[in-house]
């Protein structure tokens, strides 16, 4: 039988070094990360009363989830409104500010809070392409157009005439849509004809602008006759086309966002081309002449989107009475 004996435990002979002693106040453990929001270090050392207590963060959350679900209201309010409109105004100031005096964008914030509470986001974000092609189309070649005295003023920023002659047409319709004028049947037609004043400005504005910047020859639409570029009345063959090619490009972008069908997409064409043509006609003949210096700039837009705008709804009215014969 084998012998086990028990060996006596190893010892050192020499003490193994000691830590280097810290004094009490310069030490500074904590369990906790130091680099997290206060919220997130009283939940770790307090759960239960952070389930119990409310935190600044907790309220924080609480007010973000109110503002989330008012602007996602619908039908839209003014106060969902008012307030998506403040959000993207604040978030988009960069851009606006590049087309819009300070007044402009005050104005254009009223634009906005309306649109959205009549249309919807989708009406706001039509207005918006329309303020971005716009706006860039007057930005072209705007050194050209300024030393040949035809570039608009404040290099292309708009004021708060502007902004209500442009958009005039389309406030009239919002209102109506807002408090249901004529009930359900007529709401469609509110809509087509708030889509059709923008194709009939945008039409418009980039059509000048563009036949400023690279029209070639420049005629008087009521003789025909050469005139030079920014004449009162005056077409190009560039402007022209990129006009029509401006008001298919918004009329397709409210067709997308499901604000008019197909069909309406080509009224809209089609009645802002008739307004754009009775537009440069009454530039031609009476704007800045004797007996019509009211007439300027702000208030031919407003005869001009509002044409567009009446055109729409009357083409519409008539194809629909046509397809129920």
């Amino acid at each position: 039988m084998a012998n086990f004996s028990v060996s006596t435990p190893l010892s050192f002979t020499s003490a193994p070094p000691s830590p280097p002693l810290l004094h009490p106040h310069k030490l500074k453990i904590s369990p906790f990360p130091t680099h997290l929001p206060k919220p997130f270090t009283f939940f770790l050392k307090n759960p239960k009363k952070m389930l119990t207590t409310p935190s600044a963060a907790s309220t924080d959350l609480s007010l973000i989830q109110k503002a989330i679900q008012l602007v996602q209201s619908t039908p839209p309010t003014w106060q969902s409104s008012l307030l998506s409109n403040l959000i993207i105004f604040i978030l988009g100031t960069p851009i606006l500010i590049s087309g819009l005096s300070l007044s402009g964008f005050f104005a254009s914030f009223l634009l906005g809070t309306l649109t959205w509470r009549s249309f919807g986001p989708a009406g706001f974000l039509l207005v918006a392409a329309y303020f971005v092609i716009g706006t860039a189309a007057t930005k072209v070649k705007m050194a050209q157009k300024e030393a040949q005295g035809v570039a608009e003023k404040m290099k292309g920023r708009r004021g708060p005439g502007s902004v209500i002659g442009s958009s005039l047409a389309g406030c009239v319709c919002a209102v109506l849509s807002i408090y249901r004028v004529g009930g359900k049947a007529f709401s469609p037609l509110w809509i087509l004809g708030f889509v059709a004043s923008f194709c009939t400005k945008l039409s418009d504005t980039v059509s000048s602008e563009i036949g400023k910047a690279y029209g070639r020859t420049t005629y008087l639409v009521t003789t025909f006759k050469v005139v030079p570029r920014g004449t009162e009345g005056a077409v190009s063959v560039e402007g022209t086309v990129a006009g029509v090619l401006a008001s298919i490009l918004l009329a397709s972008v409210g067709c997308l966002l499901g604000e008019i069908h197909l069909s309406e997409a080509i009224i809209c064409v089609v009645a802002s081309q008739i307004a754009n043509l009775g537009e440069s006609f009454i530039g031609a003949e009476f704007q800045g002449k004797e007996g019509f210096k009211w007439l300027n700039n702000d208030a031919v837009n407003v005869i001009n989107i509002s044409t567009g705008s009446i055109l729409a709804i009357l083409m519409q009215q008539i194809a629909l009475q046509k397809w129920h014969m």
